[in-house]
């Protein structure tokens, strides 16, 4: 099942379903609303949506409509959480690597997560206004999953079955305020922008053969400007989806609605190039003792997308722009 949010009917969007090609979408309906309300109640909802969603795959709903990615927000467009985990140790080597030569190469005993800001996620074509470039713009690409109510202390083994939802996004980063807030010891809120997503989430059985043990054994696409990035797999994932939120829920209740992050996808082999600037830096600074990559200028655009087996996109692209704010 795919399910998208018109930026239409408020705050929290109009829900579509949306067909497997990204062709033609139709409203829900007062069954569901919004996203949000269908996560609520996702055990009588669901059969609904996914009746509407084969209906539309066989041409049977002539209220379908042709589907306009550019008209819909975030899947989400707000959520009542949002953490974002360290799925790919690859990541943090890397980074790790480029300002310490001694730096452990061996995974980490548990993820590292923080909570980010969930009340102004933007859709796939929404440009990314910033007020300045010496704020050290990056982007991030990287997969979540959608949640239902999740027990505090549930175990791995029974995490998957409370993803309802997997997801794409673009998580814009400023570098120049990372290693301050770091350095404090909280999480970060100065150095993350806003987060953009993908048109379309999926269930996680659109996913066919590569959704395998709570990861996504597929390549991202990465493009800046035109040129490729990366096209860094999903498959070096080593702390999966339902880790870490084992490792969030170990303490609390995670709420329907709640939205975990993958973290930066990032593989090993050099060929498989980034999916964010600070780690084609920092793979630089080991190379060459300087990077020569630069952080994001304004006017710049960014693309990110997920194909399946058959070339055909999963979630639609992310594609944007980074623009100056007005009056900043």
């Amino acid at each position: 099942m795919k399910l998208a949010s018109l930026k239409a009917g408020g705050r929290d969007g109009t829900l579509l379903v949306v067909s497997r090609d990204l062709q033609r979408a139709v409203v829900a309906g007062a069954a569901a609303p919004t996203l949000q309300s269908a996560l609520d109640r996702w055990s009588d909802v669901a059969p609904v949506l996914d009746s509407l969603y084969r209906q539309i795959n066989e041409g049977q709903l002539k209220n379908a409509a042709a589907f306009d990615a550019h008209a819909c927000t975030a899947p989400l467009p707000r959520a009542y959480q949002w953490l974002d985990g360290s799925g790919f140790p690859n990541h943090m080597r890397v980074i790790n690597d480029a300002g310490n030569a001694s730096a452990p190469v061996a995974p980490p005993a548990f993820p590292l997560m923080y909570q980010g800001a969930s009340d102004d996620f933007i859709g796939a074509h929404d440009p990314v206004h910033l007020p300045a470039e010496s704020d050290e713009i990056d982007f991030e690409g990287e997969a979540a999953v959608v949640l239902d109510d999740v027990p505090m202390g549930v175990p791995a083994q029974d995490a998957l079955k409370h993803i309802k939802l997997v997801m794409l996004l673009n998580d814009i980063s400023l570098r120049a305020y990372a290693p301050r807030e770091s350095a404090g010891g909280f999480g970060f809120i100065n150095a993350k922008g806003v987060t953009s997503f993908a048109p379309v989430a999926v269930t996680p059985d659109e996913l066919g053969k590569a959704w395998r043990d709570g990861r996504i054994e597929l390549p991202m696409r990465v493009s800046r400007n035109g040129e490729w990035f990366g096209h860094p797999g999903g498959e070096a994932m080593h702390f999966t989806f339902p880790m870490l939120i084992e490792h969030a829920a170990r303490r609390r209740n995670l709420r329907a609605g709640t939205i975990v992050g993958s973290g930066t996808f990032s593989n090993s082999q050099r060929d498989a190039g980034s999916a964010t600037i600070i780690e084609r830096r920092a793979l630089e600074i080991a190379d060459a003792g300087t990077p020569h990559t630069r952080y994001l200028q304004f006017g710049e655009t960014i693309r990110i997308e997920m194909l399946d087996s058959g070339g055909r996109s999963i979630f639609g692209p992310i594609e944007q722009k980074v623009l100056k704010s007005e009056g900043l």
